[in-house]
């Protein structure tokens, strides 16, 4: 596994379709996940975007599934994936999480997630 098919296996285990920032399919339905695909090596941190997007009237939901990521990056301090040729560790960014209005829909609700990969791997 590569590290781009490592950084979109963890994306995709949350139960939403996940998708690289600017590869959203047209008339891709709500709710979903979209994240920036930072590559790096050895020592060096990168800083990822998730965005999650839900249409509703209510934060509920998707307050739940951002406080469901941050379990889980937070559980032991950062989260370990292997691939070929090394490990990436996702730690929680700063801030961790905030809610983002879409001025030309109401009832769309983002949560904008600040999430830190580091890359452990020569090249």
């Amino acid at each position: 596994m590569t590290k781009t098919q490592a950084l979109h296996q963890f994306f995709s285990s949350f139960g939403l379709k996940a998708y690289e920032e600017n590869s959203v399919p047209d008339l891709t339905t709500l709710p979903y996940l979209t994240y920036t695909n930072e590559i790096d090596s050895l020592d060096h941190d990168c800083m990822i975007i998730c965005n999650l997007w839900y249409r509703s009237t209510s934060w509920k939901e998707i307050l739940e599934k951002a406080d469901e990521i941050a379990r889980r990056v937070k559980s032991h301090g950062h989260v370990s994936i292997p691939f070929d040729g090394g490990y990436l560790y996702i730690k929680p960014g700063v801030p961790f999480a905030q809610t983002m209005e879409e001025p030309s829909d109401k009832m769309i609700r983002r949560v904008y997630i600040n999430i830190t990969v580091e890359y452990l791997s020569s090249y």
